[in-house]
């Protein structure tokens, strides 16, 4: 089993899950970040960490971010292929990162 950023990450990239990692599963997309679904280690340390709720295991993602577990692997299967490291360090949001956590409600 393993963890799945889910779109409520788009727009936002908050990083404080990557700290916490301990494994460095967390790659980074130009728009939110991913988790390997292969090197992820299914220790839940980030869950707690994004401020927008966004990670789930990958057996309890609920049903309106279901296709967000394909893409989530697929795109970190892509990225972590074209040679990219994994994001360990906490960066910057995006600028709309307070914007898009408003609209989620958090």
């Amino acid at each position: 089993m393993a963890h799945v950023v889910t779109n409520k990450c788009l727009g936002c990239k908050f990083t404080d899950c990557v700290e916490v990692c301990p494994v460095a599963c967390f790659y980074e997309l130009e728009g939110q970040l991913v988790i390997h679904p292969d090197d992820c280690i299914d220790c839940t340390a980030c869950v707690e960490q994004c401020p927008v709720e966004a990670i789930y295991a990958d057996n309890v993602v609920p049903a309106e971010y279901q296709a967000d577990t394909e893409f989530n692997a697929r795109e970190a299967r892509r990225v972590k292929d074209s040679g990219q490291e994994a994001i360990a360090k906490k960066k910057d949001p995006l600028p709309t990162a307070q914007k898009r956590r408003a609209e989620l409600g958090y």
